[in-house]
């Protein structure tokens, strides 16, 4: 009978042994972005190309027009307060109406929907012409608004000065990666023409930076799925519960083995 019982004691040991060692392991984390560059050789990679964005009704410009007597132009340049919807920032600037014009103090009504920021200051620049003597013009995006969430250390809506933005600038701003955001499968989505068109994005490859989607557009959201070092981190502390349990009746076992 004491031989039956130290056979059935020893393999419930190895069971509780076998159960400490599955409940303390976790699932691997892909940490790195672009795996599959070569670390020693330099490299060059035909990235992808840039497309300026056309100004869009609804859109906030900050238009200003300099010339050589400041006072001359400061009517031009009191820019009206618009507050974005953005959760990091706020713009002021010129708003774009439902007809794609802007309407500027001593300019008038300007037609700018359509047009790229340097299309745009040619035209504003023309009208500026018949009232000032060589004008400097500067038009760009105000609430230029990139959205980032998931899992990454600051998820936010965030206003870019520069429209030539990419994912990585995204994800920088943000914060970076969690250590359990999955790199090889980012979701970008984006409205084209009223539609939402979503695109999956592998950071831990080079082609991402040749990608069409490397470059944001206003509006884009990137989102950051958790891998499965996540769920298995919520888990932790069942985990420890239980390890902690089969510990205890690892201890017990060893001790009626003795007996």
């Amino acid at each position: 009978m004491n031989k039956i019982f130290k056979i059935g004691t020893n393999c419930l040991v190895l069971c509780v042994l076998s159960a400490l060692f599955f409940s303390s392991c976790s699932p691997k984390v892909k940490a790195v972005y672009f795996t599959d560059l070569d670390s020693v050789q330099v490299q060059q990679i035909a990235g992808a190309p840039f497309t300026e964005p056309l100004i869009q009704t609804d859109d906030i410009l900050s238009i200003s027009v300099q010339t050589i007597d400041p006072a001359a132009s400061m009517a031009v340049n009191q820019t009206p307060v618009t507050a974005t919807a953005g959760i990091t920032n706020s713009a002021s600037g010129f708003l774009v109406d439902k007809k794609g014009n802007v309407e500027i103090p001593m300019l008038g009504i300007v037609k700018v929907a359509g047009l790229t920021t340097a299309d745009a200051k040619e035209v504003i620049r023309t009208e500026a012409e018949k009232y000032y003597k060589n004008p400097t013009i500067q038009v760009r995006f105000a609430n230029y608004k990139i959205t980032v969430i998931g899992e990454v250390a600051r998820p936010a809506s965030y206003t870019v000065p520069n429209e030539k933005v990419t994912v990585l600038d995204a994800i920088a701003m943000a914060g970076d990666l969690t250590i359990y955001g999955k790199r090889d499968n980012v979701m970008l989505i984006r409205d084209e023409g009223g539609k939402k068109e979503v695109v999956r994005l592998d950071l831990t490859s080079a082609k991402t930076m040749t990608s069409p989607y490397f470059y944001l557009k206003q509006n884009d959201v990137l989102y950051i799925e958790p891998g499965k070092g996540k769920i298995a981190a919520n888990n932790l502390a069942k985990r420890q519960t239980i390890t902690l349990v089969l510990s205890s009746l690892s201890v017990l076992i060893a001790i009626l083995t003795r007996l």
